[in-house]
This record gives structure tokens, sequence and C-alpha cells, in this order.
């Protein structure tokens, strides 16, 4: 969506300084000139930056995808496990402890700022970094957990919060068996 986002605004430039360009040469009474306009201003909106741009990030890009997927994926099973608090301290430490130091320390000690023109932007690579420790942090964490005690605990939490015994004993649903009853 970002990069949509600037390849609009490239064409939007473009819309206004074409436009300005066509009115004065049909105000001058030189119509070849605004045709000119008009084909010089199409091939350099399809030549200039826009194409550049999308050539040069398109590798970061599906990096960026990948990353986040597989990211997202693991914060989900990390919910799934019962681990909510763990993901938002992962999420929170890699945020304000990791992430926006570094774009600090990128902006201010190492003078990049926001610089597009750069390969590759500096601000897409403090956010992917942050992106990265997050989903290696959930990597590890879910690597080295041990399934066979996680679901003996999930278990003994159903049976302790009112599994199918305290479903029957507590009357909360109706079963199949006591309704035919």
């Amino acid at each position: 969506m970002n990069i949509l986002g600037w390849t609009i605004m490239v064409a939007m430039g473009m819309n206004a300084a074409v436009s300005v360009r066509v009115s004065n040469e049909w105000g001058a009474g030189h119509p070849r000139a605004a045709k000119l306009s008009l084909v010089v201003a199409v091939i350099s909106s399809f030549m200039i930056d826009v194409q550049e741009l999308v050539k040069e990030l398109t590798p970061l890009l599906a990096l960026c995808i990948a990353i986040n997927c597989v990211q997202h994926v693991l914060s989900g099973v990390a919910v799934g496990a019962g681990w909510q608090a763990v993901v938002a301290y992962v999420n929170i430490g890699c945020y304000y402890i990791f992430g926006v130091p570094l774009g600090l320390i990128l902006r201010y000690k190492l003078d990049f700022g926001v610089k597009i023109t750069a390969f590759p932007p500096r601000i897409w690579c403090g956010m992917l970094s942050r992106t990265n420790l997050q989903t290696i942090v959930l990597f590890v964490t879910i690597y080295k957990t041990n399934w066979n005690k996680e679901a003996s605990i999930a278990e003994d939490r159903i049976k302790k919060w009112g599994g199918e015994e305290g479903y029957k004993e507590n009357n909360v649903g109706i079963n199949v068996e006591e309704k035919e009853t």
C-alpha cells in the first residue's frame, strides 16, 4: 500500500505539472507544444522513479511479506497456546526496547533519516529488523516448547476449570445422553 501511495504521489505531481503546462501552451496558442507536453509527461511518468523504485524494492517487499506472515502465524500459535502475555511482552519489547531506539539511532546518530532513495530504505530496514527480532524470539520460544507437557497442562486446566465432569455436575448445558433420558 505504501508503494502504491508513493506511485500515486509521483503521478499526482505529474498531473499538476502537465495540467499547468498544457493549459499554458493552449493559452499561448501552441497546440502542438501542448500535445508534445502530453507525450513527454506520459513517457516520463512511465519511465522515471516508479519503475526503478518497484524494481529496487520488490526483493525487500517480498522479504517483508514473508517475514510478516511467519511472525503473525507464530504469534497466533503462541496465543493459541495460552501465551498471550508472552506475545504482548515480545511485541512491546521488540517495538519499544529495540525498534524505536534503533530508529532513533539510525536517524539521529547515523543521520540516515527517512531516505527513500537509498537502497534499502533505512526506515523500512528498521521496521524489518524489529519484525525479524519478533519472529526469532517467537520461533525460539515455540521451538523450545515441550508440546506433550503443554498438552498435559491444558488437560489439567480443563479438568480444573470444569471440563466434561464439571459440565455434567454444574448442569451448565444439556448432554445428548441426559436429553434422551
